[in-house]
């Protein structure tokens, strides 16, 4: 599985030690597609949405993690792609990061870098890509009334 990583200047830092983390503690391939460098003028939807193109491509054999201040608006890219469906995790409870994988198999997680702390982040990524979707028929069935929303059909 193939891991595309995207975030603005606000995520910048938090991406970095991400990608490092799902590399080489979690065993992953990474694409990482921007921001390059810390740029306070970039624009997040330059960058997330790249990732989402690529995973709305395939998503059965990848997955992307988004970051952002909150992580809302960065969602709202990703999901404006077919095939995506992006959870926002920005601190609290987290067993809601695994609820999106189990129930609605989520395959982009959007972190809110401004709002939760680099431990947070490794959990919630760990946690979410070792969950796995229940593929339960009722789970299915909602997925599947989800994707005939796009191209709003």
């Amino acid at each position: 599985m193939k891991i595309f990583i995207a975030t603005d200047h606000a995520g910048y830092e938090l991406k970095e030690i991400i990608t490092s983390y799902v590399e080489k503690d979690l065993g992953y391939t990474v694409a990482d597609m921007g921001a390059h460098q810390m740029d306070i003028q970039d624009d997040y939807p330059d960058f997330i949405q790249l990732a989402a193109q690529e995973v709305s491509h395939d998503p059965s054999a990848s997955r992307g993690i988004i970051l952002g201040g909150s992580g809302q608006g960065e969602a709202m890219v990703a999901n404006r792609f077919p095939n995506v469906r992006c959870a926002v995790y920005y601190g609290g409870d987290i067993d809601i990061v695994k609820l999106t994988r189990e129930h609605n198999n989520s395959n982009i997680l959007s972190l809110g870098a401004r709002r939760i702390t680099v431990d947070e982040a490794k959990a919630a990524v760990k946690l979410w890509l070792d969950t796995v979707f229940e593929d339960e028929e009722r789970h299915v069935r909602r997925i599947r009334k989800i994707e005939k929303i796009w191209p709003y059909k």
